[in-house]
């Protein structure tokens, strides 16, 4: 009799033990489920915790459309041959005199003039024929302007017009470009893929490129990959664009039982759960909790009213959805549940975990306490 009753009370010192170091709080990754849910709604919370099925997936399922306005599918090839502001031309005219050129010296049939630049308004200087529009004009359709006021004053001229340079009629290309510079828009270079295989393509992943054009006040950007999935977003060039190719910045947050906890840039146009935690090292087998997978954000109340069959919520509100990979298809759940920038994926920790590392507290503290029972009595 006796003996069973100091067996249980060592049973029961054991176990005030175990609780007793258990409420000194022992290291852990962060909070575990019970934690979580205390915070929700139903509970005096601030967050509406919500388990994800099928339904809360496609409620959900938004990634960023990008695309361009109809004034950038609109706009129509330009001649490659187009004369523009800013443009450098040479003209070459022949004379059909000897004695008296119009333009040249006695004896010069033949008069050149280089580095004739068409001024902001379209206009070019012309000797003996005037201030002429140039802007908008191919150069064969100059020439006859040329020839026809020249006509008057010098018999039968022939005049030839070259557009030495495209200053005016040119891009910009710069970020992640194969090489950076302004570019002339000609014949081959007058749609954007054309511009962007000229100038050496892109040196990022295409998976994470972004495209961004600024024509004027308007600005339109797309994903590489759907640029050349896609002819129809090929957009024609104007002279002044500017292009940038820029990553992709959207990222995640990982924390709590996974292999890595940081922070991780999107690696494609669209990221899965499942995708997520993969990308950190997946599930730490040591200690993390399958049916404890969480992912914590601020909705939009659109979204939010939709996931939650309501229409009163009004402003982002604070949403946690939960994962459980043990489900029969909570596999299908995380792989096609799709993860937003500024999403934290948290994995809690299985409970045997923290009943482990109290177990592991109490060795430790009880072989303390021997040795320096040991210690004390001299042994």
């Amino acid at each position: 009799m006796q003996k069973n009753l100091t067996g249980g009370v060592k049973t029961l010192a054991v176990l005030a033990l175990v609780c007793a170091v258990g409420a000194c709080g022992l290291p852990r990754s962060g909070p575990n489920k019970a934690e979580i849910y205390k915070g929700s709604v139903l509970k005096e919370g601030d967050a509406f915790i919500v388990s994800v099925n099928s339904r809360v997936t496609r409620a959900t399922s938004v990634v960023p459309a990008y695309g361009f306005s109809s004034n950038f599918r609109n706009a129509g090839v330009i001649g490659s041959d187009s004369i523009a502001p800013g443009d450098i031309l040479g003209l070459t005219i022949f004379e059909n005199v000897k004695d008296d050129p119009l333009l040249g010296n006695t004896g010069q049939r033949v008069s050149t003039l280089t580095e004739i630049q068409v001024g902001g308004d379209g206009m070019i200087f012309v000797p003996y024929a005037g201030k002429i529009k140039a802007a908008g004009q191919s150069p064969d359709g100059l020439r006859r302007i040329i020839t026809k006021k020249l006509d008057t004053q010098t018999p039968d001229p022939q005049v030839s017009v070259q557009r030495v340079a495209g200053d005016g009629s040119t891009v910009s290309v710069s970020g992640f470009a194969g090489a950076q510079g302004i570019f002339a828009i000609e014949r081959p270079t007058r749609t954007l893929t054309a511009m962007l295989a000229h100038a050496g393509g892109v040196s990022i992943e295409p998976e994470t490129a972004i495209i961004r054009v600024t024509r004027g006040g308007q600005t339109g950007q797309i994903w590489v990959q759907d640029l050349y999935a896609n002819p129809g977003l090929d957009i024609a060039l104007r002279p002044g664009d500017k292009i940038v190719v820029e990553r992709d910045d959207r990222a995640f947050t990982a924390l709590g039982a996974t292999g890595a906890q940081n922070r991780v840039t999107f690696i494609s146009q669209t990221l899965s759960a499942i995708e997520a935690i993969a990308i950190v090292g997946g599930l730490n087998t040591a200690s993390a909790d399958p049916t404890g997978v969480f992912v914590f954000r601020n909705e939009p109340a659109e979204i939010a009213n939709a996931v939650l069959g309501r229409t009163d919520l009004t402003g982002d509100q604070r949403m946690v959805y939960v994962l459980d990979l043990t489900q029969p298809t909570g596999m299908f759940e995380a792989r096609d549940f799709a993860i937003r920038d500024g999403d934290t994926v948290y994995v809690t920790e299985a409970p045997f975990v923290q009943w482990n590392k109290t177990l592991s507290a109490i060795t430790g503290t009880s072989g303390a306490a021997a040795s320096l029972g040991n210690v004390a009595s001299g042994g």
